[in-house]
């Protein structure tokens, strides 16, 4: 990456700015829509071509109350969702009816360790009709044949309990994929009934 400069001695007389080189840019390689959907998998465009990849949801709003979005990872192509994983879970929450129950913890109890099982990444999601999740995930070098397969998510979203408190959540994500194969294929799904709609974008990072 090129290092920004001025042309000039004094900032008060610059005339020109030095350009920035070797970011890196957002490839469109996929759009997956959920319309009633048990999960969305994503078994193409994961591939050697890109180090890394970011999975884009755009309000993902599930049929139920209350529940879990989670994704899991496969080595053959989404036979088989069933990667073992190691994670750690923090969130920022925030009750705005009651301005004084709000905080930022980890929630161990939504982390995994060494674990084949799906990576939750908003819990207690809510279903009413203006309701919805929104963020990121990211998935470096899932093709390395060297290395085990870091990742990193960033979710907001509107949570209800079983009582029906309104919460709002940002949850931070990271941890990784257990194995040195190729991770080729992806899955995220609800914990419980479905996805009722919502957007999926697949992008590498060149």
């Amino acid at each position: 990456m090129s290092i920004i400069k001025l042309n000039n001695r004094a900032v008060k007389d610059a005339t020109a700015v030095g350009s920035i080189t070797g970011l890196g840019n957002l490839v469109f390689i996929s759009r997956s829509t959920a319309s009633s959907s048990s999960s969305l998998s994503i078994t193409s465009g994961l591939t050697s071509t890109h180090k890394e990849y970011i999975f884009y949801f755009n309000n993902i709003h599930p049929s139920a109350q209350a529940t879990n979005f989670t994704f899991n990872l496969s080595t053959d192509s989404g036979s088989n969702y069933n990667v073992t994983k190691t994670t750690t879970y923090f969130q920022a929450y925030h009750q705005p009816t009651n301005d004084s129950n709000y905080g930022f913890e980890y929630a161990g109890s939504n982390d995994l360790a060494q674990s084949t099982g799906s990576q939750i990444l908003a819990q207690n999601v809510g279903n009413d009709d203006d309701s919805s999740m929104s963020g990121y995930l990211h998935l470096f070098e899932p093709s390395s044949d060297t290395f085990v397969k870091h990742f990193l998510s960033n979710i907001s979203y509107e949570s209800k309990s079983g009582g029906g408190a309104v919460y709002q959540y940002n949850v931070y994500i990271a941890g990784y994929g257990n194995t040195i194969s190729a991770i080729d294929a992806i899955q995220f799904s609800m914990s419980s009934g479905n996805i009722d709609s919502g957007v999926i974008k697949l992008y590498g990072v060149s």
